[in-house]
């Protein structure tokens, strides 16, 4: 089995993958026996990956290091183009390292055992929802004027224009002004 990430091949004996995908969903049956779910979506798929590295062999080790403590600009932790048939059975194309890297010493052989997990980023359910259009939110405002912190009625347009009003309703804002004082 193969495993390159961004070109560099990770290399050991006995590499084994397993893919798994995570759905989220919650119990909607409340007190009843009903069996409704509620769909909360997708998550990141993840590889698991174990592998078995010589102790003769401890430059592999390090280069998996190395991979796994690599950050990109901004501290986050460096993203990989992945290459291998598993991941590309699940349409992962870039992944992290997630969960830590561990490696113990085999208890018969001169060899670690060592296991990382690889997580999923810009997963296609990820893209999928950053494209969809998102739902408008509409302004909310209640009917007449709002009321500045001042004690001053401000038309809702604090930028100096003035509102067209009609007739009547210039002859109310006239009435208002003489009543509050308020000179034009």
């Amino acid at each position: 089995m193969t495993l390159l990430l961004d070109g560099e091949q990770v290399l050991g004996k006995k590499m084994k993958i397993t893919a798994n995908l995570r759905i989220e969903s919650d119990d909607m049956s409340g007190q009843t026996s009903s069996t409704d779910k509620g769909h909360k979506g997708f998550k990141p798929k993840t590889l698991a990956v174990t592998l078995m590295i010589p102790f003769v062999d401890k430059d592999q080790l390090r280069t998996l290091m190395r991979l796994a403590e690599s950050t990109a600009s901004g501290g986050q932790l460096k993203k990989y183009r992945i290459v291998n048939d598993t991941a590309a059975a699940f349409g992962i194309r870039e992944v992290e390292f997630s969960e830590g890297v561990s490696a113990r010493e085999d208890d018969s052989l001169a060899a670690w055992l060592v296991q990382f997990t690889l997580s999923e980023k810009l997963s296609n359910p990820e893209r999928v929802e950053s494209r969809r259009a998102g739902n408008g939110v509409a302004k909310q405002s209640a009917p007449g004027q709002a009321v500045a912190g001042d004690g001053t009625a401000t038309g809702g347009d604090s930028s100096g224009k003035t509102e067209e009003l009609s007739g009547f309703e210039a002859t109310l804002k006239k009435l208002d002004n003489y009543l509050g004082g308020a000179t034009t």
